[in-house]
């Protein structure tokens, strides 16, 4: 299982980003071989609909959870229509939303 965590860093003890759309990074956490892939918010400086963009980027990456502070209403349905699991309102370090996860904690 893969699992986008928005991140402020390029490491899992950087801080989960409250931003989806304009979020620094997204960790690509593999839950299966306990691996992580950083990949740069390239999109984090576009004019608008950066947020749709990014959804579509994680449906093209195969992940199957986004874990993260907010969420718009547009990514949400990008996500909610690949059957992606949205979990918001999540703070702290991308290490610890990991376990958390892990534990059923999110």
């Amino acid at each position: 299982m893969k699992i986008c965590i928005t991140s402020d860093g390029d490491n899992l003890e950087a801080n989960v980003d409250q931003r989806f759309g304009r979020c620094a990074y997204f960790i690509l956490y593999d839950y299966d071989t306990d691996t992580f892939e950083a990949i740069p918010n390239t999109n984090a400086s576009g004019t608008g609909g950066v947020g749709i963009q990014n959804a579509t980027m994680m449906v093209e990456k195969g992940v199957e959870v986004v874990i993260t502070g907010n969420l718009g209403p547009n990514a949400s349905r990008v996500l909610q229509q690949a059957g992606i699991k949205t979990v918001t309102g999540v703070s702290g370090k991308v290490k610890n939303a990991v376990e958390n996860f892990k534990k059923g904690l999110l």
